[in-house]
């Protein structure tokens, strides 16, 4: 029979890693259940700074790191598993994944989001051969080569800015006619030399042989295209939920994101919670999710209270 834990949380970025922190400081038995590896989207950033206590800022591996060592510290188990599916309508519920059958009296879903595609010819076949969604992690790959960039929120401007240290030339592709992110941050993509911006443009197509040469781009005000030579397309333009695996066991919004009460983070099926970007948010941050992350650990405490802990 599988061991039965207080409360197993699923996803190892900034929220559940919060969650963690405070059942398990609590005294409840958790279990982190990741699928990769621990901090979600923050470790796929290179330079963290709008964090609070990190005045110089901080990599995004190094701080899902430092979040990962506090949770084990108070006890927090944490495995690598992908959920294939859930069963959450009983008092223990139990998570299925390819490694293993894990139970708890309560679940805090925390499995976050992950970049949302183009859908563009070409995008699918260059993945890993010039299509990127993380600049962090394949930046360096474009030592003075040329990359286009795609959105115009916080992401895709600070990841133009990190791309500037390998890449001989970036050029930001937005659909609108100014860009979204955050003043400061815009600022300084302005002031930098090797980046170019394209407004009202969006990318319509990726073009190469084996690896990405080109890619077509269309003014959305004049619908005239042309041909940008490229090496690399690094795309951010959102998040779709990580939830295939809870099927029809949660209420969901239209874009799969899990309904949750604002006050207690709760779902529609008793002693299962949500944190972090796997519900809908309007502000998504690492504070927010820390927030998110220490508010259903709340609530997952006052649920266990009347529950005799295991031992």
């Amino acid at each position: 029979m599988p061991e039965v834990y207080d409360v197993i949380i699923i996803g190892g970025g900034p929220a559940g890693l919060t969650a963690s922190l405070y059942t398990a400081r609590a005294r409840y038995r958790t279990l982190v259940l990741e699928r990769l590896a621990p901090g979600g989207q923050v470790a796929t950033t290179a330079h963290v700074e709008n964090y609070p206590g990190f005045p110089q800022g901080m990599n995004g591996v190094d701080l899902s790191l430092r979040m990962l060592e506090q949770a084990e510290r108070f006890g927090a188990e944490v495995m690598y598993d992908e959920i294939e599916r859930v069963e959450l309508g009983g008092p223990v519920k139990v998570i299925h994944g390819l490694g293993g059958t894990y139970e708890a009296r309560a679940v805090i879903v925390a499995s976050g989001a992950s970049p949302r595609r183009l859908g563009v010819t070409g995008e699918e076949k260059f993945v890993g051969a010039g299509v990127s969604y993380c600049a962090t992690c394949d930046g360096a790959l474009y030592g003075g080569k040329r990359v286009v960039v795609v959105g115009g929120a916080d992401s895709a401007v600070e990841e133009a800015s990190f791309l500037t240290r390998f890449a001989a030339q970036v050029t930001i592709v937005h659909r609108r006619d100014q860009l979204r992110a955050t003043p400061i941050i815009v600022e300084r993509a302005l002031a930098n030399p090797k980046i170019q911006i394209m407004y009202d443009t969006v990318l319509e197509a990726i073009y190469g042989e084996r690896a990405v040469t080109s890619v077509a781009v269309r003014n959305v005000k004049s619908n005239a295209t042309e041909t940008i030579a490229a090496d690399g397309v690094f795309v951010y333009i959102g998040l779709v939920p990580n939830t295939g695996f809870l099927r029809d066991s949660l209420p969901m919004d239209q874009s799969g994101y899990v309904l949750a009460s604002e006050h207690d983070l709760s779902t529609a099926l008793a002693g299962v919670f949500v944190a972090g970007d796997v519900r809908p948010k309007s502000f998504r941050q690492v504070a927010t999710a820390v927030g998110d992350g220490a508010l259903a650990a709340n609530s997952v405490e006052k649920y266990l209270s009347g529950v005799t802990k295991h031992e």
